[in-house]
């Protein structure tokens, strides 16, 4: 259930970052797509550094909110990071 968390929360966080920033715009279903694989990416390295009850500490309130925060943070990276690379192959 956690790592569901994290996946829709990065698909939200990619979109919103697509949204607040529009030079990384890439489409809704890249930008989805990003947020999703960063999303699961967040959500596993905060957990690898030791923040495991920040995200993926269970149903509790707190791990649900470090899920989103992580997910949704980890999204709008890794959207970030796919936009500049498309920028820079396409050029």
């Amino acid at each position: 259930m956690e790592l569901l968390i994290s996946l829709l929360a990065g698909a939200v966080g990619g979109n919103a970052a697509a949204k607040v920033v529009g030079k990384i715009d890439q489409g809704v279903l890249i930008n989805s797509i990003s947020g999703i694989v960063g999303g699961g990416l967040g959500g596993t390295i905060l957990s690898a550094l030791g923040a495991g009850g920040l995200a993926g500490g269970g149903m509790d309130i707190a791990g649900i909110i470090g899920q989103l925060a992580s997910g949704g943070v980890g999204g709008g990276v890794v959207l970030a990071i796919v936009s500049v690379l498309r920028n820079a192959l396409g050029k």
